[in-house]
């Protein structure tokens, strides 16, 4: 088996710098750090992680904490282009994930699961504001950055997109198209994007001089079929509204399916938005006006923010708002266009 003596006897350098380059210490110059670098691969040498942790004092893990309201996980777009954007962040630093199955009836929080698998960090996505073990993660010394959630503490920040002036550019575009009539579908008011993404229609709704209608207003819970059941709930209306804007693109899609069941055209009888422009968006028919989310920024900026909290224990958590981009496609045309 090949160890570091190996390695610093072929390189003609010493174990203790072998050491140093195996472990990521940064006083080592590059030209003898990409020379250790490559002895190492020619010999085939993987060093022990456990050994490893006992020098440098951490595991090279990341804990990652996804509770997807839709009960999609992994499998939602939305949080695959995230999630795998940070995976590639904190990779590129030699760090592994764990991605722990979260849940609020667990009988364990999450200071205690972190501590169990001994992670350096830890990322929380789709969290709820309400979730009881937030407090005491907060309290703690362990690096924590939080997407869509506002969650600060001693060495907690969070990464979020402007969730809220989104959702008015989008209400004020359609009000430019000559809509008047506009229903909205949210989803768990329990989180920040989905309390804040109703906030934005409603303040501008009221800025456009236009009622918010308790008939047009459903929830659901950004999955396709949610989309499906708020327009089945809709066509129970008097009459329905000349546009829809969904606050998620799945929930758009089901509602577009569900139209076209009861002979209404999406786009054409009626115009149709939605909000992240997952790349399912620009494919189906008509294709989706919607509020484009930096998806693989949210993970890159995410995996940054973390590991400089691990780098750095006297570092400051930071807030990160990502904006966000309107995208107007063949889902929403101007009044005047629709078929009434």
């Amino acid at each position: 088996m090949t160890t570091i003596y190996d390695i610093a006897k072929q390189a003609g350098v010493s174990a203790a710098t072998v050491s140093k380059v195996l472990n990521g210490y940064t006083d080592v110059s590059a030209r003898t750090r990409a020379k250790v670098q490559k002895v190492a691969e020619e010999l085939g040498y993987f060093p022990n992680a456990a050994a490893r942790e006992l020098v440098t004092k951490r595991s090279k893990l990341v804990g990652v904490f996804i509770q997807d309201p839709t009960n999609g996980g992994l499998l939602h777009p939305f949080f695959q282009d995230v999630i795998a954007s940070f995976k590639d962040g904190v990779g590129e630093q030699g760090y592994d994930i764990i991605v722990f199955a979260s849940s609020q009836s667990t009988e364990m929080d999450y200071v205690q699961r972190a501590r169990q698998r001994g992670v350096d960090g830890v990322l929380l996505f789709g969290i709820p504001r309400s979730d009881p073990f937030l407090p005491t993660l907060k309290r703690s010394d362990i690096p924590c950055i939080a997407i869509d959630l506002d969650f600060l503490g001693p060495r907690a920040g969070y990464v979020i997109s402007e969730n809220q002036l989104a959702a008015e550019k989008m209400v004020e575009h359609l009000f430019e198209q000559g809509h008047r009539d506009i229903g909205y579908v949210g989803a768990y008011l329990d989180t920040r994007p989905g309390h804040d993404r109703l906030l934005g229609f409603h303040n501008a709704m009221t800025r456009c001089g236009l009622p918010v209608r308790q008939a047009w207003m459903v929830e659901g819970d950004y999955s396709e079929e949610s989309g499906y059941m708020a327009v089945e709930s809709l066509l129970r209306a008097q009459r329905l509204p000349t546009a829809i804007f969904f606050s998620g693109d799945m929930m758009a899609i089901g509602g577009m399916q569900a139209m076209r069941v009861h002979g209404i055209e999406p786009g054409t009888d009626i115009s149709i938005c939605g909000f992240d422009d997952i790349t399912l968006a620009k494919y189906v028919y008509p294709s989706l006006t919607t509020v484009r989310q930096k998806r693989t920024e949210m993970g890159r900026i995410a995996s940054r923010e973390l590991l400089s909290l691990i780098d750095n224990p006297l570092l400051p958590p930071r807030v990160v708002t990502i904006e966000t981009e309107l995208i107007a496609r063949d889902s929403v045309r101007t009044l005047s266009e629709l078929v009434r």
